[in-house]
């Protein structure tokens, strides 16, 4: 009488279990490369739209904001942000990132405003700690603090790769 042998050995088993692990280490940081730039890229979106929606701010006129500041005569950044220094949280805009809602991958701020000019900045948060912020300007010039170190002078952080 032949006895048939059904399912694996542990060695089998082993061997399987090794092999999903050697690949699941090779192939993990590559996709993790790939969701950070990507959330990178829905970043660089997000300021762009922002962009668009501080242009549209200077062109029209708040009757809540100091009459000063902004004037129908006179097109101004200004107010566009939460409280009274004209920076940081977006009052036009959305502040995290992704815009439509989700587990926030950066955060939108108004770094710099004054009358004709802005300075945009998304800060990464969550996930994509350590990846550098990104910022852009009236004038579209984009920076990435590439290499994470609160500053965007060095080399290669003058634009968005």
């Amino acid at each position: 009488m032949k006895i048939n042998k059904r399912g694996f050995t542990l060695m089998e088993l082993l061997i399987a279990i090794s092999i999903i692990g050697i690949l699941a280490s090779i192939t993990y940081p590559s996709y993790r490369s790939s969701v950070m730039r990507s959330h990178r890229a829905d970043a660089q979106g997000a300021l762009a739209s922002f962009a668009n929606a501080m242009s549209q701010w200077y062109l029209q006129e708040d009757l809540n904001c100091i009459p000063a500041k902004v004037h129908p005569n006179n097109p101004s950044y200004l107010c566009a942000a939460v409280g009274p220094a004209d920076t940081g949280v977006p009052r036009i805009f959305s502040t995290t990132v992704p815009i439509s809602g989700g587990t926030p991958t950066y955060n939108l701020t108004i770094e710099a405003a004054t009358s004709s000019t802005f300075t945009l900045r998304a800060t990464p948060t969550g996930s994509q700690v350590g990846d550098g912020y990104l910022e852009l300007t009236e004038l579209g010039v984009k920076r990435w603090d590439k290499n994470d170190n609160g500053n965007i002078g060095d080399e290669g952080e003058a634009l968005w790769e």
